[in-house]
């Protein structure tokens, strides 16, 4: 039985979400990469997808990851006021909401999507959201569509 205990244990310690990151190019892209440069440390946990724009990303780009293995979807734009696009990360704001409804439909945890503003300069900050992140992701455990 001790044995069993300890098999156990090392599983939930040894999974580690993976997050699939929509990053705006101008703002989001710049901090991630400042974040590298600037080596600050955060988990290894996620893939980003350099996007022009955060208002650029249809939900069911965000509902497929999710599907598809990824246990969350981090969205990353520029501060509201700051865009490129005029008003893109508000429509990325604004399909958030849609977003969470969908999540329901298909029995996943809101916290498995998430929309942060981070700037150009924020690369500290980027590497805290994804920390945030990943740890939050740990205690839901692994999405139900993990295959």
């Amino acid at each position: 039985m001790m044995m069993t205990e300890s098999i156990e244990n090392t599983t939930e310690t040894s999974y580690q979400p993976l997050i699939i990151c929509f990053a705006c190019n101008w703002c989001s892209y710049a901090a991630a990469d400042l974040a590298g440069v600037s080596r600050i440390q955060y988990p290894p946990n996620v893939r980003i997808i350099r996007v022009m724009c955060s208002g650029m990303v249809h939900p069911n780009l965000v509902i497929d990851a999710l599907t598809k293995g990824a246990d969350g979807v981090l969205m990353c734009g520029c501060h509201p006021g700051d865009c490129h696009y005029r008003e893109g990360n508000l429509r990325a704001e604004s399909r958030a909401e849609a977003i969470k409804l969908m999540l329901q439909d298909f029995g996943l945890e809101e916290e498995r999507y998430r929309l942060e503003w981070v700037s150009a300069s924020e690369g500290a900050r980027f590497a805290k959201v994804v920390t945030d992140m990943v740890n939050e992701l740990k205690t839901l455990g692994p999405s139900p569509y993990k295959m």
